[in-house]
Order: structure tokens, then sequence, then C-alpha cells
């Protein structure tokens, strides 16, 4: 079999959702959206089961896969109803949809089921990208609020720049959500994880963990909060073959790299098809048998290829970690021009392992 694997530690998956909980001070939806930003999201959201107040997905067909393999908690549908005919469903598995156009406060209205219904109301208090302009959001906050198909309203918006500790406009939307909320009834949701872990300022009813859930740190430098974060996932590979390079021989796709000196290299199953960024640079870091060493030459659709001249205890077979707890993230993705969003989002073909 194939040597390349991701092995998720829903322990530190644990320990990550009791911090989000912990910091926000209320209630916490755990976002698994994007099949729990590739981690798997059945298994995390059972993993989370026990304990977890709700969970957040963005379409209708995530939620049906979780009510499916049994998870019966509260689960938010952050994108809302794309049609009016999907209101049917919502009710049928008791979802919570999110409101944030005035097509979906229409459809709302308009709907007769026998359900009522937990609905969020996204206000845009500055991000502009879903959600109702101040005006709209109090005129459809009094609409819904009057419909018996609407059994409650959370008010929620959400921050564009949180993740940017110096940036003032956490504090404008902040101001523009309060504004826009004054006097109304209802519970509220704010806090994304850069707000959770830099904003202590900023708390609403319901926090909104995603990133933060897997072990990502959201900030260029950690701060002593994020600091606490345990990695989920470990992105693991086997050297499959060792090659030795003379001075002045290119290595791979466009000799990226050439050799300045004797070159030991080792070739890693694990490419750009699995997931790993294909333009990584030459000097990303690598651990070969729990030694840092690092990648040279380009990452090529199933195999890498790693400096082993450093490491000579290596060889065909040695353990080859792309990312987890030595190799971070936050270290990893800007030196590949990427987010730590992203990465373990793309590996579509990796198989995972689940311990813990």
């Amino acid at each position: 079999m194939r040597p390349a694997h991701a092995v998720i530690d829903l322990d530190a998956l644990r320990h990550n959702y009791r911090l989000a909980r912990q910091l926000g001070g209320g209630k916490a939806l755990a976002i698994v959206k994007a099949d729990a930003y590739g981690h798997g999201a059945v298994r995390c959201a059972q993993a989370l089961a026990a304990e977890a107040d709700g969970f957040g997905v963005a379409c209708i067909e995530e939620a049906l896969e979780l009510r499916q393999a049994g998870i019966s908690a509260p689960i938010v549908l952050l994108e809302g109803c794309f049609e009016a005919d999907e209101l049917a469903l919502v009710a049928a598995h008791d979802l919570w949809p999110v409101v944030s156009t005035p097509e979906q406060v229409q459809a709302l209205c308009e709907w007769r089921g026998e359900a009522a219904l937990t609905v969020w109301l996204k206000l845009d208090s500055g991000m502009h990208r879903l959600g109702l302009d101040p005006a709209q959001f109090r005129a459809a906050h009094a609409r819904l609020s009057a419909l018996p198909q609407v059994s409650q309203i959370v008010m929620m918006s959400h921050f564009a720049r949180a993740d940017e500790l110096d940036s003032p406009r956490t504090a404008e939307q902040l101001a523009v959500f309060a504004a826009a909320t004054a006097g109304l009834a209802g519970q509220t949701s704010l806090c994304n994880s850069p707000a959770l872990l830099g904003w202590p300022e900023v708390r609403s009813d319901w926090a909104r963990p995603g990133l933060m859930l897997y072990g990502a740190d959201p900030f260029a430098q950690a701060t002593a909060t994020s600091a606490g974060l345990r990695p989920v996932m470990t992105l693991r590979s086997k050297i499959i073959a060792v090659r030795e390079l003379a001075a002045g021989e290119p290595l791979g796709y466009g000799a990226r790299f050439v050799a300045q000196a004797p070159t030991r290299v080792g070739v890693v199953a694990m490419g750009y098809a699995d997931g790993y960024p294909q333009f990584a640079p030459n000097g990303t870091p690598v651990l070969v048998d729990g030694v840092r060493g690092q990648l040279i030459g380009r990452v090529s659709m199933d195999m890498l290829t790693v400096d082993l001249t450093s490491h000579p205890q290596a060889g065909v077979g040695s353990a080859v970690e792309l990312w987890g707890s030595d190799i971070r993230l936050a270290e990893l993705a800007p030196l590949c021009a990427t987010s730590a969003y992203r990465l373990p989002c793309g590996l579509k073909r990796v198989p995972r392992q689940y311990q813990g």
C-alpha cells in the first residue's frame, strides 16, 4: 500500500474545542464544513458529539450526512437554503438555517410548514459578503419575529480582519453590530477563531470556532492563547527511493534545484495530487525520521524530493512528516503562498487514520 496518510488526533480536536468554548464563555458551534476542513466531518462530529453545543456546515447536503451518521445536536446551515423547497428538509431534520439575503427572508415568510424553526439572522457589519445591511436587518428581524414558523432568532455577523490584531476593522464591525441589534430580542453569535483567540473584548452567546478546532493558528505570530492549540492532523509518508547527485546535476521538473555539492536525495510518496503544495520552495521544512530536513526540487503529482545529505541514517522506508506537531501549518503555509485554511482541505486522496 502507498505509505501516504493523514493521522487525525481526535483527543487534540476535543482539546481545541474545549479551549474555544472556554474562551467564548458561552456555547460553541463546532464548524465542520468542507469535510471538517479536510479532517473528516462525520468522524470529527462523532468525536465531539458528547460535548459540542452544535455544528456548523455550509449546506444542507453536509447537514444530512451528519444526521445520517447519528448526529442529533443542532446543525446550522451557514449559507442557509439555496432553494425555498429546502425548508421542508430543514424542518424535517431540525436544522437551523442562516438567513442572510432578502430572498431568504421572503422564502421563510411564504413557507407554510408546521414546524417552528430556529433561525440565525445574519448582519453585514462590514465584510460585504453575505448578510443584510443594518436597515434591512432590523426590518427582517421584525418580520421573522412575527412569524409562527419562527421560534427564535440568533443574530450573527462575521469578522473580515480579526486575524489582523492591529486592524481597527474588528472594532468597527463590532460597533455596527451593536447598533443594529440594540433592543432586539435574541442571542448573538460573533466570534470566529481569530476573534476567540485574539480579541477577548469581543464575545457573544455562540462562538463559531473553525480553523482553531483543527489546531491551526490564524495569526502570523502565535499569541499566548493560540499557542495552546494542538495540531489535529499529521501528514506522513515514507522515502521510497534514494538517489545520489553529483555537483552540478539538476533535480526534477524545471531543474529548479541544482546540486552545488554531492547531494543525497530521498524520493517521498507525496505530491500535489495528494494536496501538498505544488510550488513549495526549496528549503520548505520536513521531518525525516524525527529530524528536521528540507524539500528540494519541484513537487510532482505523486512524489516530492528531500535532501538527505545531512541525514545519513535515513533511507528507503524512513518516515517523513510533511506537517503536524513539529512542522506546523502556520509555518508551512506562508512559505507556500497559501493559507493554513486551505492546506488540509486539499487532501482528496490521502487516507485518514483516526486515533484518540
